[in-house]
Formats: structure tokens, C-alpha cells, sequence
């Protein structure tokens, strides 16, 4: 008997990998937000999290364990194709080349603190959206939508500013920019909850789906458990 796998589920995998692909791109760019100093990341990577969510809550835990390795290693390809696109000599014709490996070539550690980073906010995101969904009883999604994201963006923040850059910059600007970082992707949640609540109900209702993850295993490797 074939598996199938829905067209919501299929777009809302590859909308979380391309916000992760989209995200590494623009995470360079510092912008300005009012007073505060962000990343240009700060305007699609909160996305993910909105969409691991959505996945967590309809389809489970199970799912969105599967959509996050995926996401990471494709994300993990695309860093790979960028390290290669630069490496390889341009003709003569090209003359941006340091333009090219400004925007594509992140060092080593910045793209390894991402790499952890991601994993462990979003599985945390996952289990926690999860374990309140049980709690709850599958009441006020709004709630755990919330919490969910304040652990995993608060995780991923931390995990990622504390990698790249401990002993670059001072300790209490680290503390400053993971607070802020990890503040304002929260706010991003909350300000777009409204319409998250929104394609939560329309896809349970199109998809027949409510998962309950009641006795399962929270091992981010058993991705056979689908």
C-alpha cells in the first residue's frame, strides 16, 4: 500500500526549508528596527517556527521531526553548493567574485553555530508544542504556539550567538543581542498568531487531521517513526 502525503503538508515542508535556505542568505545584513540592531534573518526565519508549529500541531510530533532533518539537510546542501560555487574559478567575464563569496560565505563557525542552533530550537519547539498539546488536552493552541517559540527561539538564540561569536564581542552585548534576538522573533509570533490560528483550523478541517502524540518517543533521531 503506498504512503501518501498531502499537498499542505508537502507545502509546508518546503516553505520551512526555504525560510531556512532564505534565512543564511540574508543573516549578514544588519538592519536597524527603531533603536534595535537585527538581522536581516529576523524577517523570514520566525516563519519556521510558525510553520513547525502548524506541523507539530496537526500532523505531530513525528512529522516534524521528519520536516526538520529534511530542512537541515538541505540547508546543509545549499551551504555546501555555496562553499563550492565560490571555490570554483570565475571566467573572465565575472567580476564580482568578492561580492559573491561576501554574501554566500559564511565562515566555518558562523555556518556550524547555525547548524546547532537550528537543531536544537526546533526540536524544542517541536516537543514542546507537542507535550502542551497533551497537557492541554488540545485546547488554546495560542498558548502553546507562544511558549513553544519563546523556548525554541530563546534555545536557538543562545545556542547560536554563544557559538559564533563568545570572545568576539563583549559578554554583556552577547547577553544584550541573544535577549533582543530571541525577544523580538517571539513578538514576531504573537503579532502574526492571529492568522496562525486561522490555518491551524483550515487545515485540520481540510486535512482530517489532530494528532495527539500520546506515547511516543521524543528522540530527534528515530526519523523512521513517521
Amino acid at each position: 500500500m503506498k504512503k501518501q502525503v498531502s499537498v499542505a503538508f508537502m507545502a509546508s515542508g518546503l516553505l520551512f526549508t526555504t525560510c531556512l535556505i532564505v534565512a543564511n542568505i540574508v543573516e549578514q545584513k544588519l538592519i536597524s528596527i527603531g533603536p534595535i540592531e537585527a538581522t536581516a534573518g529576523l524577517l523570514i526565519f520566525p516563519v519556521s517556527y510558525i510553520v513547525n508549529d502548524i506541523i507539530a500541531e496537526v500532523w505531530g510530533y513525528r512529522k516534524a521531526r521528519l520536516i526538520i532533518w529534511y530542512g537541515f539537510l538541505m540547508n546543509f546542501l545549499a551551504v555546501v553548493i555555496f562553499r563550492l560555487s565560490i571555490i570554483v574559478p570565475g571566467s573572465e567575464n565575472f567580476t564580482h567574485q568578492d561580492a559573491f563569496q561576501l554574501v554566500l560565505g559564511n565562515t566555518e563557525r558562523i555556518s556550524l553555530a547555525s547548524f546547532i542552533a537550528f537543531l536544537i530550537g526546533s526540536f524544542l519547539n517541536a516537543m514542546v508544542m507537542s507535550k502542551m498539546k497533551l497537557l492541554q488536552k488540545g485546547r488554546n493552541f495560542s498558548l502553546r504556539a507562544v511558549a513553544s517559540t519563546l523556548v525554541g527561539e530563546g534555545a536557538d538564540s543562545l545556542v547560536f550567538f554563544t557559538i559564533a561569536f563568545a570572545g568576539v564581542i563583549p559578554n554583556n552585548d552577547l547577553l544584550m543581542l541573544i535577549l533582543t534576538q530571541a525577544g523580538m522573533k517571539t513578538a514576531y509570533e504573537i503579532l502574526v498568531l492571529p492568522l496562525t490560528n486561522v490555518i491551524v483550523r483550515w487545515v485540520k478541517r481540510r486535512e482530517q487531521e489532530d494528532v495527539f502524540d500520546d506515547g511516543i518517543s521524543y528522540n530527534p533521531l528515530k526519523i523512521s517513526e513517521i
